[in-house]
């Protein structure tokens, strides 16, 4: 298996996030190449882990194609030849952008994370059981940890450069981006999240919670970008093993998250950068829940 920690393309370099590299193709396109890096508890690992990057942007490429005509979106391609066709500077570059890399649309983005949650778990649980609301507002009383909600909330949060993002409600909302805005923000939103949800039920996967980025292109439409109901941006449960009223194993940073904890609790880190070196072992079991996770999602295994 193949490992990308960083990228070196010969492309203008637009930015750097945790764990994708930006860089433009041209004035109304980008290129998102999302590396291998793995962050947990907001600290970007030493190490990376095999094929992430690849399985994070083709599931997200599987829901784009799934959504064509459901929503817009920003995806061009994720197929390196296509990419390299219409960006040629990349021809040398195949080995680096196989699998790993998206020429989409570019937009201006909305500050607003679009969180919808099916089910109540993390953050919004925490709240709930401290106060019986999620971002100040009352939900039903007698929910339980994991249950689901029925209907799904529309739960957005502001996007923090650093750290956590901050649950908001849909008046702040309003006050930040508009009315009209906000709305079809939101209609966007659940109708995405209605798709996948139902589409990955069927395979034996619950998205307990998911969250999504919004731009508008240069016709001034309002368009579905960035990652799309991947384990990174999702809260993924196995259908078979879901439990309400406990905490449900997470489909894809587990080995890692449990590993951490348990130096957490050995006094061996202090929870902040740098982060302790990881093992080979679990290196490996991250990997393999990554790429069992796209073979979940999408029915089959990941080629490229």
């Amino acid at each position: 298996m193949t490992t990308m920690g960083a990228s070196n393309l010969p492309l203008p370099r637009l930015g750097r996030g945790k764990v994708r590299d930006i860089y433009e193709a041209g004035e109304d396109r980008v290129l998102l190449l999302t590396t291998d890096r793995i962050s947990a508890f907001d600290v970007v690992m030493g190490e990376t882990i095999p094929m992430k990057g690849a399985v994070l942007t083709q599931i997200s490429a599987f829901w784009f194609r799934k959504l064509e005509g459901a929503v817009p979106h920003h995806m061009i391609s994720a197929d390196a030849d296509e990419i390299i066709r219409q960006v040629p500077e990349l021809k040398a570059h195949r080995a680096d952008i196989l699998g790993r890399a998206m020429l989409c649309r570019r937009t201006t983005v909305f500050p607003i994370e679009c969180v919808i949650r099916g089910y109540i778990s993390g953050s919004a649980w925490k709240e709930y059981a401290a106060s019986g609301t999620l971002a100040g507002e009352k939900l039903a009383a007698g929910l339980t940890e994991s249950a689901r909600l029925e209907p799904a909330i529309f739960s957005p949060a502001t996007k923090a450069e650093t750290g956590h993002d901050e649950n908001i409600t849909t008046k702040r909302m309003r006050e930040i981006v508009g009315g009209d805005v906000t709305d079809t923000l939101e209609r966007m939103t659940r109708t995405v999240y209605a798709l996948g949800e139902a589409e990955s039920r069927a395979r034996g996967i619950i998205i307990a919670d998911t969250k999504f980025e919004f731009g508008r292109d240069r016709n001034g439409r309002i368009i579905l970008i960035d990652e799309v109901m991947t384990p990174d941006s999702s809260r993924f449960w196995a259908a078979d093993v879901y439990r309400p009223g406990q905490p449900q194993p997470s489909f894809d940073k587990q080995p890692l998250r449990d590993y951490l904890d348990a130096e957490r609790k050995a006094g061996r880190w202090n929870g902040e950068a740098p982060p302790p070196p990881l093992p080979a072992s679990v290196v490996d079991a991250t990997s393999r829940r990554y790429l069992e996770a796209y073979r979940r999602v999408t029915g089959s295994e990941l080629k490229i």
